[in-house]
């Protein structure tokens, strides 16, 4: 296929960044940035349902995000519980189903338990799945991989010889969900934080100038745009991947 074919990413990755600096440039505490950032959340999800994408993870809590102001915390996680049960509706008129990628048990209980219900009211739509990331991180899920293989390895299951990239993938978070077509970043900072670093090896990577709040389902179509005038050449060269 040629680059020039305007081929519909499957998956698409985001890291929303750029609460805190947007409300702090407005003269509020950081927690107004979060809170406006559930708007840009919102158009997202939408935008990404009506163009025609399978998948989208968004990077909302990393492991590292704990050792945030425990005010801060606290916030997030309420602000966590009342975005699910304000948009649980939406997402089901919508066909959205729901999921998450981390360590769900270090959640508070209200917020585990709102997100295992939401993620059980909509495990039966078919349309877009959102995956939110909530005390995730790139290094946490290969440690986490790593042990499963070991356990496997230790109880005479496996043997570490024959370990291969692909035993790797299936014991991720989630083996099944295929890799990210283009990871955005928002906020101006060109860094991936911790973020799917295993699935991304042959990612789009997209930093954006624009702070999370003020992100829309516009800007996610013009890098989807910009995203389909690239060519993926997955170590290959120009010539033998335009032959396909």
């Amino acid at each position: 296929m040629s680059h020039t074919d305007k081929k519909t990413p499957t998956h698409i990755a985001i890291i929303m960044d750029g609460n805190g600096r947007w409300a702090q440039q407005q003269g509020h505490e950081r927690t107004f940035g979060h809170q406006n950032g559930v708007e840009a959340v919102r158009s997202v999800i939408e935008g990404a349902g009506e163009m025609g994408i399978r998948y989208l993870t968004l990077y909302a809590f990393s492991t590292e995000n704990w050792n945030r102001p425990k005010e801060e915390v606290e916030m997030l996680m309420t602000l966590l519980v009342h975005s699910i049960h304000n948009e649980l509706e939406r997402l089901m008129a919508n066909h959205v189903r729901l999921m998450m990628t981390g360590r769900i048990n270090d959640l508070p209980d209200a917020c585990r338990n709102a997100l295992e219900d939401a993620i059980h009211q909509t495990a039966g739509n078919d349309g877009l799945t959102v995956i939110l990331a909530l005390s995730y991180s790139g290094r946490t899920e290969l440690t986490d991989a790593v042990r499963k293989i070991a356990s496997d390895c230790a109880k005479g299951l496996r043997n570490a010889d024959d370990i291969m990239a692909d035993d790797i993938q299936h014991a991720l978070y989630h083996p099944n969900i295929p890799d990210p077509d283009i990871l955005i970043r928002t906020g101006g900072e060109c860094r991936v934080s911790n973020f799917l670093l295993w699935e991304i090896a042959y990612t789009e990577l997209f930093f954006s100038p624009i702070m999370w709040p003020d992100f829309r389902k516009t800007h996610l179509a013009e890098i989807i745009n910009a995203y389909q005038n690239r060519e993926r050449r997955y170590g290959k060269i120009g010539e033998q991947v335009r032959e396909h």
